[in-house]
């Protein structure tokens, strides 16, 4: 059910879909796509097509707020509506998306239900709370930005095939479970999104993964 916002007190003199044509939101929307490949790709076990999927969507998500910055003229509805979006899509990629990668790699066992709630908790309780407090440093997170789950899990799965699926299954849950207790941890970390050399370095690693699992593609 969608909550009032007390802050827009009038009513808008935009459509839904105007909002889609903002280039922005597209290219949130493209990650949303990315996201949706890889949620496919997890349910029908293509871990391959789910790990470039994944990687994209973050892409995607440095990418969108990078080019809001950089446009001239944007207004204030402009900049709420898309951090809406964001956040809505944030936990989907992060939090949904990492949640169905386990559920399917443990071929939908119950026993990896509760890791898979732990997470998808983890998720929304970390974006609730910066939709509500909001960042009280500019340079640094408290906890691990959810981006990173993705960011590491695409990593993790190239030593899939290292060790019998067994014991892949129980490194994935053990790691879901630490990535879910940092993400609401109160440690500080650094904000890599918006700094020029992290995007340089992250559209390599993305450029990097997606020929690495193109290459395994069945």
């Amino acid at each position: 059910m969608p909550t009032e916002r007390p802050d827009l007190v009038s009513p808008p003199a935009t459509t839904i879909l105007s909002h889609a044509k903002d280039l922005p939101n597209l290219c949130s929307l493209s990650g949303l796509a990315c996201t949706l490949l890889a949620i496919h790709s997890s349910i029908a076990g293509m871990y391959e097509a789910a790990m470039i999927g994944m990687i994209w969507a973050v892409a995607f998500d440095w990418a969108d707020g990078l080019i809001a910055r950089a446009m001239p003229g944007r207004t204030g509805t402009d900049r709420v509506f898309g951090g809406q979006l964001d956040v809505l899509i944030d936990i989907i990629s992060y939090g949904v998306t990492p949640a169905i990668v386990l559920l399917s790699y443990g071929d939908f066992g119950y026993a990896y239900l509760p890791g898979a709630f732990v997470m998808l908790a983890a998720s929304a309780l970390r974006l609730s709370y910066f939709s509500t407090f909001g960042l009280s440093d500019e340079s640094k997170y408290t906890g691990l930005a959810l981006d990173n789950n993705n960011i590491f899990l695409v990593f993790l799965f190239l030593f899939e095939g290292a060790v019998t699926q067994e014991s892949f299954s129980i490194i994935l849950y053990g790691c879901g479970l630490g990535l879910a207790a940092l993400n609401v941890s109160s440690i500080k970390t650094p904000k890599l999104s918006g700094k020029r050399i992290n995007v340089i370095v992250l559209a390599l690693y993305t450029l990097g993964i997606t020929a690495i699992y193109a290459a395994k593609l069945p």
